[in-house]
């Protein structure tokens, strides 16, 4: 995967979207942050592949329902797991609907989001996956990972549900505090000041979680904390 973004560089993005407001109200809010630029933006899927392809932007910003070829299709080919070089995509979408989350999700994505997140969360997820780590919709963690605990059998086809092995090395008491948070949907920065450790500790811990599970990302942690019984649901 490309490189995070270097320190100090804007965070350039490329949006997705067939609907001309939405794509105007994401570029106004984005271009408005002081660390992130909009550099392209697209009306169908064909056009956002080819466009990315292009520019090499640092977070693709995709929307699923758009004509010619959708965003799920549009995110396999930018980001799944056969291209020699994935790119960081985030799913934005009006559809709450898991057959989306989880074709996104085993599409390479690391981001998912619904446009009624907000401005703000859609700035962090841009971040987030600028910096290499990803972040989905807490509503939809939780309802995503209460839904591969109740129903095992039904998630085991989804390619990002963690491995059923132990992992090899135990995981730390520290490391399973960060991991239980992660699961509740938890920010990094939510951890952080959760566990009164600074930022990059909890990078640190998550990485070495990573390694230890085989996890390729922080849904895939979380998933492991619910299927392993390391996670409560909110109250």
């Amino acid at each position: 995967m490309t490189s995070p973004t270097a320190p100090g560089a804007p965070i350039r993005v490329l949006i997705a979207d067939d609907q001309d407001m939405v794509r105007t109200g994401f570029r106004f809010f984005l271009d408005a942050q002081p660390d992130i630029t909009v550099v392209a933006e697209a009306a169908d899927g064909e056009e956002a592949v080819a466009l990315a392809r292009t520019l090499r932007p640092d977070v693709c910003l995709l929307d699923i329902r758009m004509p010619r070829l959708d965003g799920l299709a549009a995110t396999r080919l930018l980001a799944g797991p056969d291209v020699a070089d994935p790119m960081r995509v985030v799913v934005v979408t009006t559809f709450d609907l898991d057959e989306y989350v989880y074709g996104a999700l085993r599409g390479g994505a690391c981001g998912f989001l619904l446009k009624d997140s907000g401005p703000t969360l859609l700035a962090e997820a841009v971040r987030a996956a600028a910096a290499g780590d990803a972040l989905v919709s807490p509503s939809v963690t939780v309802r995503l990972l209460k839904h591969l605990t109740r129903a095992p059998r039904q998630a085991a086809p989804v390619r990002t549900a963690a491995p059923a092995e132990p992992p090899a090395e135990p995981l730390t008491d520290r490391e399973l505090d960060v991991v239980r948070l992660v699961a509740l949907g938890r920010t990094n920065a939510e951890i952080a000041a959760g566990l009164y450790v600074s930022l990059s500790t909890v990078k640190t811990h998550l990485s070495s979680v990573q390694l230890k599970l085989h996890a390729r990302n922080r849904v895939e942690i979380a998933a492991w904390a619910w299927q392993h019984g390391h996670a409560r649901p909110a109250s």
